[in-house]
């Protein structure tokens, strides 16, 4: 071969084996991000050319699939009662994509998860279409009716578990909207309508809205005092003078009404929600004891799966005066209702905080399961006897305090009400809170959390024992009518 005809040679050669290398690191090593790309228009027609795969509530689906007649989007997303799933469910929308765990389990959905591999290679073989897999929540359908239709028009947001397991049995969040209004290629309206409401109606306030929790952290605090033995009885007196004055201020913290707060033990303290008991509490015990007690159930982890992320609900480090205030669910205190129902959780399962979790199992489109959750301990929140002491003295707020309307008969029901400041000031109307649980021979089946953020409700008339009380009482008779 002549030195002209081998110089050829060698350079085809090389385009070739670049070629090659190029179509490799292609395949190989930028297929997942082809794959993904927002502008593959390709992959978005691939998911929508058959039916997704179900999200399940008591062996009942709550979404499905409905035929567009378009020609490159064959189906899109359907929901069930879209408004009160919303939270749970997320959206699947073919142009502004998918949410919560449409998007998290989107792969099994879409049947294109690794471990679907054998019943697409037998879908292949049979000529049938790719089938997506199904995925079945913890939540209790009568549970999440109760706390949505308890909610009403009223803007705000439930949050249920199960303390004994983690399991989340109610997630509801108003207003909401119906993901089936913005799920096709031509629902550009509606999700400008949705984007530009400035009630919100797509943020999920149950797992993504912190609010400060006001009063129903007493219930947190109440706790750090027993375990740090600054108190050891909830029936002996505490130091609490009144009036009390915030650490290094001049200025007085009050209480609601004429209550009988001075030197208070926890009990009274508790039912008629004294603020300056707890405040000298957390006072007394001072900013890094309350943060670890806060901690422990929950408060500053920024990584609160249920698998869809909740927000960080936050304890502060802050100055004395200030850490008063946060002891009794003002100032930087914040928390998500999630959060709440944690506390009333940890406290009904004598201490111990289960992980939340709202996914039970994932199925394969032949039923068989893929993917199974176990209940996981989160921390121990305090000891045993320190969870008794304060379910005795929650119990009393619902017998002879601020809670009578969560009485559920022949049922022993703990809880606290919380009304929390809202606006500069307090200008604007305040937050109603009230957390709570429902307790058997066995045990709790239920924790439940509700605030109401607004509602047309007159601002004397806002309280948590009057607006929240009675709608966390339906999530917990719902819970208790399916578990007999």
């Amino acid at each position: 071969m002549n030195k002209p005809v081998r110089r050829i040679a060698i350079f085809c050669g090389l385009l070739v084996l670049a070629l090659l290398l190029r179509d490799n690191w292609l395949q190989f090593v930028q297929a997942d991000e082809l794959k993904t790309h927002k502008n593959n228009r390709r992959v978005d027609i691939a998911r929508y050319s058959q039916p997704r795969g179900n999200i399940i509530v008591d062996g009942q689906a709550i979404t499905g699939s409905v035929e567009t007649g378009g020609v490159d989007f064959k189906y899109k997303r359907t929901y069930n009662d879209g408004a009160m799933w919303a939270p749970v469910t997320g959206r699947s929308s073919q142009v502004y994509g998918s949410t919560q765990l449409e998007k998290l389990y989107d792969r099994v959905l879409i049947g294109d998860d690794d471990r679907l591999f054998f019943n697409r290679t037998v879908d292949m073989i049979t000529g049938k279409g790719k089938k997506g897999g199904d995925v079945i929540t913890t939540l209790n359908s009568k549970a999440q009716k109760a706390a949505f239709e308890g909610l009403g028009d009223k803007k705000g947001a439930v949050a249920a578990i199960d303390p004994r397991t983690g399991k989340i049995l109610a997630l509801a969040s108003t207003p909401s909207y119906d993901p089936s209004k913005i799920a096709g290629a031509n629902d550009g309206k509606e999700w400008t309508s949705l984007d530009k409401d400035k009630n919100q109606p797509m943020l999920n306030r149950a797992l993504r809205q912190t609010y400060p929790p006001g009063s129903t952290f007493k219930v947190v605090t109440a706790a750090a005092a027993l375990e740090n033995g600054l108190y050891k009885d909830v029936d002996s007196k505490t130091d609490s003078p009144l009036p009390w004055t915030l650490p290094d201020t001049r200025v007085t913290l009050d209480n609601e009404g004429t209550i009988p707060c001075k030197d208070a033990s926890l009990r009274v303290a508790l039912q008629y929600s004294c603020n300056t008991v707890f405040g000298k509490v957390s006072a007394d015990l001072g900013n890094k004891k309350m943060m670890e007690q806060a901690q422990k159930f929950g408060f500053n982890n920024d990584k609160v799966d249920t698998p869809v992320r909740a927000a960080q609900s936050v304890y502060p480090k802050d100055n004395r005066p200030q850490n008063a205030m946060d002891g009794i669910g003002q100032a930087s205190n914040r928390a998500t209702p999630l959060q709440m129902a944690m506390v009333a959780a940890a406290v009904a399962n004598d201490g111990k905080l289960m992980e939340p979790y709202m996914v039970d199992k994932v199925r394969a489109p032949n039923l068989n399961v893929i993917e199974t959750h176990q209940p996981k301990e989160m921390s121990q929140a305090m000891s045993r006897d320190t969870a008794r002491k304060v379910q005795s003295i929650m119990e009393t707020v619902i017998n002879d305090g601020t809670g009578k309307k969560a009485q559920i008969p022949n049922v022993t029901v703990g809880g606290k009400t919380g009304t929390a400041q809202h606006g500069v000031d307090n200008k604007d109307n305040p937050y109603a809170w009230f957390i709570s649980y429902a307790k058997g021979a066995d045990g709790s089946p239920v924790a439940v959390a509700v605030v109401i953020e607004s509602s047309d409700t007159l601002r004397d008339d806002i309280a948590g024992g009057a607006l929240a009380a009675p709608v966390a009482k339906k999530v917990m008779e719902a819970v208790l009518s399916t578990s007999k």
